[in-house]
């Protein structure tokens, strides 16, 4: 089949490399000059299956409203811009009830630890390198923080992951880098979990996907698309000088929507509505101070402080500090205090262990849904295609994802159960 796929982040790269890999003839229209310019950018990079869950859970209308007056909250909102998400606030409310909420986690945690197995399968036949490293640690400053998270590890024992709960000596010993003033209580051990560098996975990819024949056209945006048994795009070519219009490729067969928070704006003139909100989340990144004497300055791979829900990463010789949920914020106005709030726990846990006056701050827009699980499958659409809304959890779900939706295009039945991933649950 001749295939479309709009948007070239993490899951329209890896989307391209299964249908190009299928043998299907696959064209990737990305509106930027390279894979990965937005939200697969700088995100934090953690692969954590087990820690993949819907935002929209029990009890977390409340502990967002606490939040709101907090200097260090890991929730934020834009300012008056943040009412415009009303709509999509009181859908997600509505998705925190016990019984949809423990649905979706059940949707999710099939397709990220089928993601996982996928992605390892990948990097072992690929040989891939991303900067990955194995090790993930949730850090509990307090004796309090501790306590909270004891569902969270009954979950984890539920689901079948492999963890431990460990006191605050065995987790200095696993990253001995922790700042050794820091309050810290006991600490969660993923030892199967890690990080990687997801910008760069995705160019390694890109580049697989091409040498099995797809096509990568950037700086190309899409304007409309007009579904039937034969799809087609309407184009135009962005330049610094003014958008060129461009003749429409001939019809496609099929045409997989990727486009991440553009999506929406992209769907609604075919009739499909997509509740999707861009919430935007903040990283910094810096490379590692080499201090003689010190080799165990930085982490030797990933952490979240649990309390402010921050990630802490290392990426090959640069760390990442990443985190913050800000609900109607606008791409290039930067909220300095959750910036602060990065740069106070990186500097609570590993003083010293970056180059400061090199870091790079980044602001991406999470394309979330209010519920959790992406959309992947058919649109109302004639022709038209879904693999999209991941949110915060794209990177861990994007190599599953693509495979799912290689195997629904071509007619296949999956590998895994794909019940709670459909658009039918949002209408």
């Amino acid at each position: 089949m001749r295939i479309a796929i709009i948007g070239a982040g993490i899951v329209g790269v890896t989307t391209a490399y299964e249908l190009a890999s299928d043998g299907h003839e696959v064209i990737v229209y990305e509106r930027h000059s390279a894979v990965a310019g937005e939200t697969s950018f700088a995100n934090a990079g953690v692969l954590a299956p087990g820690y993949v869950t819907p935002w929209a859970a029990p009890g977390m209308p409340w502990k967002v409203m606490r939040h709101i007056f907090s200097r260090h909250a890991p929730v934020r909102f834009g300012g008056w811009n943040a009412l415009t998400q009303l709509p999509w606030m009181w859908r997600w409310w509505r998705a925190c009830s016990r019984p949809v909420h423990n649905a979706n986690r059940a949707t999710l945690q099939r397709l990220a630890h089928f993601s996982r197995e996928r992605q390892a399968g990948l990097s072992t036949s690929l040989r891939l390198d991303y900067e990955q490293s194995q090790g993930y640690l949730v850090l509990l400053r307090t004796a309090r923080d501790a306590a909270m998270a004891r569902a969270g590890v009954q979950l984890l024992t539920e689901l079948g992951v492999t963890h431990e709960l460990v006191d605050a000596s065995r987790a200095r010993q696993i990253e001995p880098g922790l700042h050794a003033a820091t309050p810290l209580a006991a600490a969660i051990h993923l030892p199967q979990d890690g990080v990687g560098n997801c910008r760069q996975f995705a160019h390694l990819m890109k580049a697989h996907a091409q040498q099995r024949g797809a096509l990568f056209r950037f700086e190309h945006r899409v304007k409309r698309i007009v579904p039937g048994d034969r799809p087609s795009l309407e184009m135009e070519l962005m330049r610094q000088e003014g958008d060129t219009q461009l003749e429409p490729p001939p019809p496609f067969d099929a045409i997989i929507v990727c486009a991440g928070h553009q999506s929406p704006a992209l769907l609604a003139p075919l009739g499909v509505r997509v509740p999707m909100a861009p919430i935007y989340g903040y990283s910094v990144t810096a490379p590692l101070r080499h201090v003689e004497g010190h080799a165990d300055i930085a982490p030797r791979a990933g952490l979240m402080d649990e309390k402010y829900k921050v990630a802490i990463t290392r990426l090959g010789q640069r760390i990442r500090v990443a985190g913050t949920a800000e609900i109607g914020g606008r791409h290039k106005v930067h909220n300095e205090a959750a910036l602060r709030t990065l740069y106070r726990v990186l500097e609570d846990w590993f003083p010293g262990a970056a180059v400061m006056s090199k870091a790079q701050p980044w602001k991406g827009a999470r394309p979330m849904l209010p519920d959790g699980p992406p959309l992947i499958g058919v649109s109302a659409a004639p022709g038209v295609w879904l693999n999209l809304g991941h949110g915060s959890c794209g990177w861990a779900l994007s190599c599953g994802s693509a495979r799912v939706i290689a195997d629904l295009v071509a007619g296949r039945t999956p590998a895994i159960d794909v019940q709670g991933l459909s658009l039918a649950r949002l209408l």
